[in-house]
């Protein structure tokens, strides 16, 4: 009797254990669907179903999967998705967006609209040395076509006192060239060659563009003719008093686009292919390109030109008086004299006045009013605000040639 009860014991504990380890399989399954349903982002009834699509995975080294047709940017030419060989141009084409591409065509749009206007100078010059020597000294310059009759713009310091001068075009053709004028004030210099039909630059004012924006230079470096650098236009307004017998050069445009011994002369050009610039000197302690460059603004060079054309040398605009050190607490130009006879005189205005405009424009100092006369001619009449005594007045003179140029033959 005892054994029968033990073994039914035995055999209810079987049961039991074999219906809990049934219960635990079906949990253990239910658990295990579900989690490969939600890894592979189906319903439990498709997993068992095997109803399972495999999701795309991108590339490596893709952070985001890519649109049909992309393909990785690189240098040279890159194979498409249907495997045909694309060139730059195509590729640029098939992107969107201000893409490194858009740039250099842009940038080579430009190149070739300004070189065929630059020009490579090679001049010689008569030194004599300690001894009483004579020699010939040859040097290199830039130069930009003014016109299409063969006027050239160039840097004083390039062209003036020259006993020879040869000119390059951009097709290689060689002219001798003549020294037309050349104002040491302002480093400005016309030179003329016999030709015609030559690709004349256009010229943008430096009010037109901003600091920051992207300029190109082009020159002679070391005599490399058409050698192009870009930058962009580190400043604006910069002075520079270069000899105390000149007056300073003024309103400079500051690039960081390479400028070094050759370059003088040649032109500081503009996104939109205009020549803002004549590029003149360079700050650097090795003598070569330090990344601050200077060039004197078209707004200077193209009036001095129109001036040396047509008279022979330039002819500096002149009001007639002195300035000083302004402490009246009114910005502007403080004028410590004026010169009996000259303009300024006979429009009344007076020691102690403070000009505040100059022809429409806000003057604050000395070298800022020069660089507005700079922009001016002999005869023409400008309108001038001066600040006396608490009040604005407005007076009206014409300029008259400066002492500085008036003697010059």
């Amino acid at each position: 009797m005892n054994e029968d009860n033990g073994f039914k014991s035995y055999f209810l504990k079987g049961i039991i254990i074999v219906i809990v380890a049934i219960v635990f399989l079906v949990i253990g399954g239910a658990a295990t669907v579900g989690i490969l349903s939600a890894v592979n982002k189906v319903t439990p009834s498709e997993l068992v179903k095997g109803d399972i699509t495999e999701e795309k995975q991108p590339e490596p080294g893709n952070l985001e999967e890519e649109e049909p047709g992309s393909e990785e940017k690189g240098a040279g030419n890159v194979i498409s998705e249907e495997g045909k060989v694309l060139d730059d141009e195509d590729e640029n084409k098939s992107s969107s967006g201000l893409l490194l591409g858009d740039f250099n065509n842009e940038i080579s749009k430009i190149v070739e609209k300004i070189t065929p206007s630059v020009v490579n100078i090679s001049v010689t010059f008569r030194v004599q040395d300690i001894f009483g020597q004579v020699y010939e000294q040859e040097g290199i310059g830039s130069g930009v076509i003014y016109s299409e009759d063969g006027y050239i713009i160039t840097n004083s310091h390039v062209a003036a006192g020259a006993n020879k001068l040869s000119v390059t075009l951009y097709d290689g053709s060689e002219y001798p060239a003549t020294l037309i004028g050349a104002d040491e004030n302002t480093d400005v210099a016309v030179i003329k060659i016999e030709a015609d039909n030559l690709k004349a630059a256009s010229f943008g004012s430096i009010d037109n563009v901003r600091v920051g924006d992207v300029v190109i230079a082009v020159g002679s470096p070391f005599g490399l003719q058409q050698t192009i650098t870009m930058g962009v236009i580190s400043a604006k307004g910069r002075d520079i008093q270069v000899s105390q017998e000149t007056l300073p050069l003024v309103n400079l445009i500051q690039t960081d686009a390479a400028i070094n011994s050759g370059n003088s002369g040649g032109p500081l050009v503009s996104s939109k292919g205009r020549v803002i610039g004549i590029n003149t000197l360079i700050v650097s302690p090795s003598g070569t390109s330090a990344g601050i460059g200077f060039a004197i603004p078209a707004d200077t060079v193209v009036n001095i030109a129109g001036q040396i054309i047509k008279y022979g040398k330039a002819r500096i605009p002149y009001l007639g008086i002195e300035m000083g050190d302004n402490k009246t607490g009114i910005q502007g130009v403080y004028i410590t004299d004026v010169l009996k006879g000259y303009p300024a005189d006979k429009a009344g205005i007076k020691k102690g006045d403070v000009i505040t405009e100059f022809n429409g424009v806000k003057v604050q100092n000395p070298l800022e009013l020069i660089a507005q006369i700079l922009r001016l001619n002999v005869g023409d009449s400008v309108n001038v605000k001066i600040y006396r005594d608490g009040q604005y007045i407005d007076v009206k003179l014409e300029l008259v040639e400066s002492p500085l140029t008036e003697n010059i033959k």
